[in-house]
């Protein structure tokens, strides 16, 4: 009897052995391993020299004009938070070096820039082409684009901000003509770069505006022949696909798209143009801040749109973590509606929160996206800054980085 319970011990000693080496197999194909994260900050590409944004920022210096100038507004106001580093050239392929170095050195890996069209051209491509592309270093971290189709007014303009009917600067809208050559200039120019982010071998292309992407298109059936078409483009340049994600909204919003009409739930929509995976841009589009809030209890409706969206679609959510929301810095008039009390240690406990999530979720790939890399006119950015040094960064370790070893 002894030799037969020793040999069924073997037996599910084995049988546990390969179930575990299987499920890691799966974990590693799906592009996560025990020991792997993709922390992706987006990147908000303003601070650098551009003449087409001299219309918001004269100086030439990028939107670092507007950190420049930041005051407190009031008694017990967080502000200014200024740049540790100063106010670098982020186009300056040096300076991406260093940025990329403490990023990687830190545990972020991967960065979405945003990414923006207007009039027929792209804007504020300097600090992706000239900083990070030409950064030798950039195998560190990977990065994929957002593609940040929103209208533009003067709200970037702190002499402008806030006044009544801000005048359209430029519409983020495009017919089918622009949108196939906007893509052609994604796939032809980033998608085949080494260090261009892939979940399965397929390219990942983040869009913004749901709404505004169906206006300019025509209608959520030309939206859809549109992105099978992307989709087409992206399989003859030699990637077994296109991973085609999209920032949400508050969970119950509707898509409005052509002159105001209802389309329907979000939900609905994007399953009928067939994305891939969603994800947030930033806490407020689906939180709101009409007060000003404590980021502890912030965090705790966060984990719940992230549950809710989780059983509302049948694609991937990756949890967004923001750093924080404070836009005064872009005002000269006090703005209601802040993230009180994102501290490093509390950023540090909603980080923990989206490793669970992911750790929860082996079917997916292991992104995370954070609000940001460098939104210092929103306050929500894990640059190194002279009121926490380098916390925010250091938290990510910790967690990502620390927590594994």
């Amino acid at each position: 009897m002894m030799k037969y319970q020793t040999f069924n011990t073997c037996l599910l000693a084995l049988s546990l052995g390969f179930s575990v080496l299987c499920n890691k197999a799966f974990a590693q194909k799906m592009g996560k391993d025990n020991n792997h994260y993709d922390v992706a900050a987006f990147v908000w590409p303003s601070y650098c020299p551009d003449d087409r944004s001299k219309i918001f920022w004269p100086d030439g210096i990028g939107e670092w004009q507007t950190v420049i100038s930041n005051k407190p507004k009031f008694e017990g106001h967080e502000q200014p938070r200024y740049p540790l580093w100063g106010y670098i050239n982020e186009a300056d392929p040096y300076v991406a070096e260093m940025e990329i170095n403490a990023a990687a050195d830190h545990g972020v890996n991967v960065f979405i820039f945003d990414w923006y069209w207007y009039d027929g051209m792209p804007f504020l491509e300097g600090q992706l082409n000239d900083g990070y592309l030409k950064a030798k270093n950039n195998d560190r971290v990977k990065f994929y684009l957002m593609w940040a189709n929103h209208n533009v007014t003067m709200t970037w303009d702190k002499r402008n901000a806030g006044k009544p009917n801000d005048a359209l600067v430029w519409k983020g809208d495009v017919n089918r003509e622009e949108f196939e050559v906007v893509c052609h200039r994604v796939i032809e120019k980033y998608f085949s770069h080494p260090s261009y982010y892939q979940i399965d071998g397929k390219p990942s292309f983040m869009i913004y505006d749901l709404n505004t992407l169906i206006r300019g298109l025509g209608g959520v059936k030309q939206t859809k022949d549109a992105l099978g078409w992307f989709r087409a483009e992206t399989k003859k340049a030699g990637f077994p696909g296109l991973d085609l994600q999209l920032t949400l909204r508050k969970s119950d919003q509707g898509v409005t798209g052509i002159a105001g009409d209802n389309l329907g739930t979000q939900t609905d929509v994007i399953r009928e143009l067939g994305f891939d995976a969603v994800t947030h841009y930033q806490i407020v589009h689906f939180l709101g801040m009409g007060v000003n809030r404590d980021y502890e209890l912030i965090m705790q409706d966060v984990v719940k749109e992230w549950k809710a969206v989780d059983a509302e679609y049948d694609i991937p959510y990756y949890a967004h973590v923001s750093v924080g929301w404070d836009n005064n810095p872009r005002f000269k008039m006090k703005r209601p509606g802040i993230v009180k009390n994102n501290t490093p240690e509390n950023f540090e406990k909603a980080l923990r929160m989206s490793k669970d999530y992911v750790d929860a979720h082996p079917g997916q790939a292991p992104l995370i996206t954070v609000n940001s890399w460098n939104e210092w006119t929103e306050t929500s950015y894990l640059m190194p800054c002279t009121m926490y040094g380098y916390g925010y960064l250091e938290a990510v370790k910790r967690v990502f980085v620390g927590s594994d070893k």
